[in-house]
Formats: structure tokens, C-alpha cells, sequence
């Protein structure tokens, strides 16, 4: 795409029905009456305004919680998305004929935000805009202008998402990229409770504030956001084990890496015939205590409820999938068994739990608590921890997990 200087629009979002008509000079900044000096969002709204991407309504209002539209949005998009689309897209969906939005919705397309085929129906102008479309929007707009991004919605595909409705339902998949990409970049977040909303709404100060946001992180590159890096390392070897720490894997004697996507879905034997175990995602929790939580999935795993830290140690969870061969598996054994082929791991209590909706080892008997049954898989998260290194050193003892004699995939970590 052809980078040019950013262009500053100025213009009308009143109730949605007025077209851009305005001038590149900057506007003045209106005092609203309903946006007094201590709302959250002033500083956005009054830059989204000075710069015309926002204007408030006749009687001195902003209106700051009233909902956003998919016209409105797509608008303010192409009033802020820099640079010149390689090729303008005219009557792009027959319902905006005559429209206000047209020009803008059609720009907006261009720019790559959007797509037709998306509203096979017609576009709708009027319909609220979901944050499920706002994240979708958001990603596209960036995966356009910049391949690297286009590569993040790749690498995220399969990634462990952080919000509740990755395990409670909720979020389609085909959703998990744009969603990663907006909360990587910070572009959007979630709701206290975990949820991101994907079928919730968004307020005309919500919109001010993304905008503001979007202008930097349209200028940055994908890199730069730690949180993305780890979603994207989950994605491709389900760990973030080496954007979260200065880890580096081992090299096998054949020259290979021993990474952990090498054992990711592969089965090995537990001990003593007791069943099989599957290792699928292993998260690292930059934390140094419970407040202190330093990356996105270390806020999915710890808050006030979760147990005894170490700041000398990273909390690491490991996803597995069991498959008992009876029903006499029990807590001692599991924990023997699964120390003599990967490494020592317990069970973890936090709040996080319930929130997100991870199924995690319980503290109590298995075999009384049914919660391992013969021949059933069960999937579920434990955890183990990690020493802290500032500079990737080897130096503690190692154990490798070996898939058998057979296949050279294996993954070492150091013991405690």
C-alpha cells in the first residue's frame, strides 16, 4: 500500500445522517455539557473531535454513551486510516445508494477494513456495530496496510484466547484471530468478568478512545506488542515460552530444536500402565506476585485467590489431555507418573477458574471425586514452576519428555 502523509479529516457524525463535507483544518473543540471535565474518555473524545472524526449535536451534546453504528464506524475508520488505498471501491452495497455513509463505508472498504462478501445481505447502515465486526474491522484494517499483521491473524488462528468465552462459548473461531490481534495491540480489551462481548455493543466514547488508540497502533508494527508475540508463539507451538522469558530450547544430538511444539498431540504412556497423557498448550505467568501480573495470560491464571508465589520462579500451566486405562487413578500416582516423563506439576486454586472457565486438577482424591473415569479423555490444566533466568542459561538439572523410542520429538525443562 502507497504510504502517504496522514490526512486530517474534518466532519459530521450527527445521529449518523451527514456526510463528510468538511476541510483539512482542524476543528475547534466544543465543550460538551455531558462530557464534563472527569469523564473517562474527555482527553479522546475532545482529540477525535479537534480532528474531525467526531462533532457533536445541536444542543451542546456529545452524547458519549449512545451506540455506535456499522455506518458511523465505518466512517470514522476511513476519516483516521492513513495513506491512500491502492484502488477506490465505489457502490459497494446497493442499501447505501444515496446514503450519507456511502463515500465513507466505500472508502472504508478500500482501505481494507471491510469486506462485501461479509454482508451478502446488504450493509445495513443503521444496525449496531458488534464488537465481535469492531475487532474483525480493526485487524483487517492493519493486516492491510501491513503484512506482518496479515502474518499475526495467521499465526493466531489456533491460539489460546484470554477471555472467558474461549472455554464458556461464545467466540467462534474464526473469530479468534481479529480478537487476538486487537487485545495484543491493546486496541481493545475485556470486561472485568473476563468476557470480551463479542455480540455487545460499542458507545460513541468507547469508538473515540479506540480511534485514538488505532492512530498509534496503525503506525507501529506488530513486534512491538508483547502480548501479541506470546499469542502468536500459542498459536504456531502452544507455548509462550520464549517471548515470555529468555528460555531457549535445547538442540537435539541430530541438530534439531527440541522445542515444545514437537510433543504438542503426541501420546505417551503413563507409568505402570495407569494411561496416557497428551500435552497440548504450556502458558507461562509473568507474575511477581498477585497484583504484579506482567503479561495478558498471566491475568487468565492468577488474581488474589490463587496460592503461594515465589518470585524467584515463573507459574507455568500446563493443558494435558488423560486417558485413564481404569478407575483406580489416583492423585499420588498421576503425580509420580507424570514427574517421571515430563516434569513435577500440582494442582492450582484461583478465581481465574471460574471466570474463564478452565477446567483445572483438583485438590481433592480423583478416584472419590470421579474426576478421572476409565477410558475417558479428560482435558484440564495443571500447573508446575519455572526458574527465573536473565539470560536463557541451561544450567539446572533438565528432563526430557521422549514420545518414544521411535520419534526424536522431545522437550526439556528445568526441575525445581
Amino acid at each position: 500500500m502507497k504510504k502517504v502523509t496522514q490526512l486530517i479529516l474534518s466532519g459530521a457524525l450527527v445521529i449518523g445522517m451527514f456526510p463528510f463535507t468538511g476541510n483539512t483544518s482542524q476543528a475547534a473543540v466544543a465543550s460538551f455539557k455531558d462530557v464534563p471535565t472527569s469523564h473517562w474518555a474527555k482527553a479522546s473524545i475532545d482529540a477525535a473531535v479537534a480532528k474531525g472524526y467526531f462533532k457533536g449535536y445541536s444542543d451542546g451534546t456529545f452524547k458519549p454513551g449512545a451506540t455506535v453504528t456499522r455506518a458511523e464506524f465505518a466512517a470514522l475508520l476511513a476519516r483516521v486510516a492513513k495513506g491512500t488505498p491502492e484502488t477506490e471501491q465505489t457502490n459497494v452495497f446497493k442499501d447505501l445508494t444515496g446514503h450519507w455513509s456511502e463515500a465513507e463505508v466505500n472508502r472504508a472498504v478500500s482501505f481494507g477494513f471491510l469486506k462485501s462478501s461479509d454482508y451478502p445481505n446488504g450493509f445495513k447502515p443503521g444496525t449496531a456495530l458488534t464488537r465481535e465486526e469492531m475487532a474483525k474491522w480493526l485487524s483487517s484494517g492493519l493486516a492491510a496496510q501491513d503484512e506482518d499483521y496479515k502474518q499475526a491473524l495467521k499465526d493466531t488462528e489456533n491460539t489460546l484466547v484470554p477471555v472467558a468465552e474461549y472455554y464458556k462459548g461464545g467466540l467462534k473461531k474464526a473469530a479468534y484471530p481479529y480478537v487476538s490481534v486487537v487485545l495484543g495491540t491493546g486496541l481493545m480489551g475485556g470486561y472485568p468478568d473476563g468476557t470480551f462481548g463479542p455480540g455487545k455493543t460499542t458507545t460513541r466514547a468507547e469508538a473515540a478512545v479506540i480511534l485514538s488508540r488505532y492512530e498509534q497502533v496503525q503506525e507501529s508494527k506488530a513486534t512491538s506488542y508483547s502480548d501479541l508475540n506470546e499469542m502468536r508463539e500459542v498459536g504456531l507451538t502452544g507455548t509462550n515460552l520464549t517471548s515470555a522469558t529468555p528460555y531457549v530450547y535445547l538442540k537435539n544430538e541430530d541438530g534439531t530444536i527440541a522445542s515444545f511444539d514437537r510433543i504438542v498431540g503426541k501420546t505417551v504412556k503413563l507409568r505402570n500402565n495407569l494411561g496416557t497423557l497428551i500435552p497440548h498448550r504450556m502458558i507461562v505467568a509473568d507474575a511477581y506476585s498477585k497484583t504484579d501480573i506482567r503479561n495478558l495470560y498471566g491475568r487468565m491464571f492468577i488474581d488474589q485467590d490463587y496460592g503461594f508465589m515465589n518470585n524467584e520462579y515463573y507459574d507455568v500451566f500446563l493443558e494435558v489431555t488423560v486417558i485413564p486405562t481404569g478407575d483406580n487413578l489416583r492423585n499420588l500416582a498421576f503425580h509420580q507418573a507424570v514427574a517421571g516423563i515430563f516434569t513435577t506439576v500440582s494442582n492450582f486454586k484461583s478465581g481465574k477458574v471460574e471466570t474463564f472457565g478452565i477446567i483445572n486438577l483438583p485438590v481433592e482424591e480423583y478416584v472419590n471425586s470421579g474426576f478421572f473415569k476409565k477410558e475417558t479423555p479428560r482435558t484440564f490444566w495443571m500447573q508446575f514452576l519455572l526458574k527465573r533466568t536473565t539470560d536463557g542459561s541451561l544450567s539446572e538439572t533438565w528432563k526430557s519428555f521422549t514420545v518414544d523410542k521411535k520419534t526424536s520429538a522431545s522437550f526439556s525443562l528445568p526441575l525445581r
